[in-house]
């Protein structure tokens, strides 16, 4: 069976022209969609995707119309590979039944696979950069001996409760809690062992 598919990118784009060549192209299901290439959620492809079988052949206007990117209409094909189903497109005139479309379906793959190394590449050496100029990733350290201290000063000599020497140090409350158990009064009543007190990530 021979099945269509059509997408414009808003309501105001007209499919007419997608429609009718998919119908000239001899489609007996056409499945539609008004949505960016890029958005996950597609559900006239979803519904087109579950209602294709093996030794289907799914037609689109143009390779676009199925992804935005390299790499997503990469899955697509592959996906498409694996169920046995092929793939026509009108535009470019591929079909990927035929020896030359799946020499062309091979080179996307190879070209898709390089797209994304170079996107990795990019993004490490983004990172490395960064990091010479100083910039630290990950979960920020929010309780620090040196905090700590402060913390108990601010406490001690200056007074302040325990949420309020938080916010002068820059931690949350339940963090300063965790850091003195038994909290201010754990201080005010005598000290704390040194022991007893942590330093929570």
């Amino acid at each position: 069976m021979l099945i269509g598919y059509a997408r414009v990118s808003t309501t105001d784009q007209n499919l007419d022209l997608q429609l009718d060549a998919l119908r000239r192209a001899g489609c007996e299901r056409i499945f539609e969609d008004h949505a960016s290439g890029a958005k996950a959620k597609r559900p006239g492809l979803d519904w087109c995707i579950q209602a294709i079988e093996a030794g289907d052949t799914l037609i689109v206007w143009r390779l676009d119309r199925l992804a935005r990117s390299l790499l997503k209409l990469l899955e697509v094909l592959q996906f498409l590979d694996a169920h046995n189903i092929g793939l026509r497109s009108l535009t470019e005139a591929i079909d990927t039944k035929t020896l030359s479309g799946k020499l062309v379906l091979h080179v996307m793959g190879a070209i898709a696979e390089f797209e994304r190394g170079l996107i990795i590449e990019r993004t490490n050496a983004g990172l490395q950069a960064a990091k010479v100029r100083g910039q630290t990733f990950g979960r920020p350290i929010k309780m620090t001996p040196e905090k700590l201290e402060e913390a108990k000063r601010l406490m001690l000599v200056e007074g302040l409760s325990i949420p309020q020497a938080a916010r002068r140090i820059e931690v949350s409350s339940a963090s300063l809690y965790a850091a003195i158990p038994g909290g201010k009064g754990a201080l005010m009543g005598g000290g704390l062992p040194v022991d007893e007190i942590s330093y929570p990530d």
